[in-house]
């Protein structure tokens, strides 16, 4: 796992300055090669180029939601060339805003994406390969997570809040257990497990990478603490979208890293 794009970077050396920028994109090579996340812009390829890979061999897109930090590198990837299948909930071109009104989506509209790639979109679970799952829409499910949202998105020319249900995440399942790998984690980083695990029919959960979303909320970042504690989560690497006080609790309690772009995990 390469991580292309974060919020931060990994220091490197003079011929090696990796970018960090605002967003996610993670490069995975299991059993199929997969990039999760584009992040903003066109900086996963230019960290893509200073770790040595080659995007075009890139069998899959997948977009975790959509929100521009995490899809409008998808423009970069489209000027380069690259023609890959693009796996999406259907629910990621909505017209998506902040509380100002501002646009908070994806650039890049669903006709422009079948314009460029394979674009497949799906609500319900896919298996990428015998390995990859794509788990779909999340469940909300407990009594803690994904419960108030700040956005709102027009629909119809109405207005009405945007609590995001096409956030999705990626389950890969290890002779381990399973290693989740989140965008955002909207939907609640624990009620993503939660789903991966039923998805999959895998009990045990490995590792959880990614996207937390756990930022000025204490009381849920105790019970996600309390959830990991419960389900003897071995790895736990919370980054984009999880404020400095959260991953402090998250390292005091099981050593977790904060992982930045330039850096390479061993998901095995």
């Amino acid at each position: 796992m390469s991580i292309l794009c974060e919020d931060q970077a990994r220091m490197g050396f003079r011929d090696k300055k990796f970018l960090g920028q605002h967003g996610l994109s993670i490069f995975l090579e299991a059993d199929c090669r997969i990039l999760f996340d584009t992040g903003p812009s066109d900086v996963l390829m230019a960290n893509a180029r200073l770790f040595g890979l080659d995007l075009g061999r890139t069998e899959w897109i997948v977009v975790s939601h959509g929100h521009w930090d995490h899809a409008d590198g998808l423009a970069a990837l489209a000027e380069a060339g690259l023609r890959s299948r693009l796996l999406v909930h259907p629910g990621v071109f909505a017209d998506r805003r902040r509380q100002s009104g501002e646009y908070n989506g994806m650039v890049m509209s669903r006709a422009q994406a079948a314009a460029h790639f394979d674009l497949r979109e799906s609500a319900a679970p896919v298996r990428i390969s015998e390995s990859v799952w794509f788990l779909g829409e999340v469940p909300r499910e407990n009594d803690f997570e994904a419960q108030t949202t700040t956005f709102f998105c027009i629909e119809n020319g109405q207005r009405r809040p945007d609590h995001l249900p096409d956030d999705t995440a990626l389950a890969i399942q290890t002779p381990k257990g399973l290693v989740v790998v989140t965008g955002c984690s909207h939907a609640g980083v624990c009620n993503i497990c939660e789903h991966a695990r039923r998805v999959t029919g895998e009990d045990r959960l490995h590792m959880v990478v990614g996207g937390f979303h756990l930022l000025d909320d204490s009381e849920v970042v105790g019970k996600s603490l309390a959830y990991f504690r419960a389900r003897r989560v071995d790895r736990l690497y919370p980054m984009h979208c999880t404020a400095l006080p959260a991953l402090a609790r998250f390292h005091a309690a099981f050593g977790s890293e904060k992982l930045c772009a330039g850096d390479v995990l061993d998901i095995s």
